[in-house]
C-alpha cells in the first residue's frame, strides 16, 4: 500500500480533479490511500496531528528540500525495490511550516524534488504523478517522457 500523509485540504477544484486523476490511474497498479491532518501555524500541533496517523512499522519518506533528489527512473526503481521489504510506503509532505525533526526522526529517508518551493495541493498533483510514472516504468509500459 502507498500512503500519502499531508497537512492541510485542498480547496481548489482543479487541484482536487488533478488529484483524483491519478489516484485512479495508481489504483489500477496499487493500494493508495491520502491522509490528510489539520494544518495549524503551530508546528507542535501539526507534528501531533501527524504522528497520531503515521505508522512507525511503515517505510515511511519525508519529503523535504533536504532529501535525496532522484531522476523519474531511479525513483521508479527505488519504489520497486522499497515494496520488496515494505508492505507500505508512506510519503509524508509537511505544511508550510515544514516537518519537524520529531516527524523526520521516524522516517527512514529524505526525498526532494528540487530547491524549488510549490504550493502545497500542486506539489501533491507533482508527487502522485512521479508514483504514476514510476508504475509505468516498473511495468515497461509506455509514458510520455
Amino acid at each position: 500500500m502507498i500512503k500519502i500523509i499531508c497537512v492541510g485540504k485542498i480547496k481548489e477544484n482543479y487541484l482536487n480533479e488533478l488529484i483524483d486523476d491519478y489516484l485512479k490511474r495508481i489504483s489500477k497498479y496499487h493500494k493508495i490511500d491520502i491522509i490528510e491532518v489539520k494544518d495549524n501555524d503551530n508546528l507542535k500541533i501539526e507534528t501531533d496531528n501527524l504522528l497520531k496517523v503515521i505508522n512507525p512499522k511503515d517505510y515511511n519518506v519525508a519529503l523535504c528540500l533536504d532529501g535525496k533528489t532522484f531522476d523519474s527512473v531511479d525513483l521508479a526503481h527505488h519504489i520497486d525495490n522499497l515494496f520488496i521489504y515494505n508492505s507500505t510506503i508512506s510519503f509524508i509532505i509537511g505544511g508550510s511550516n515544514g516537518l519537524s525533526d520529531d516527524v523526520l526522526n521516524i522516517c527512514k529517508e529524505q526525498i526532494s524534488f528540487g530547491n524549488l518551493t510549490y504550493p502545497h495541493g500542486l506539489f501533491r498533483g507533482i508527487l502522485l504523478e512521479q508514483i504514476y510514472r514510476s508504475f509505468k516504468i516498473n511495468n515497461n509500459e509506455n509514458y510520455h517522457k
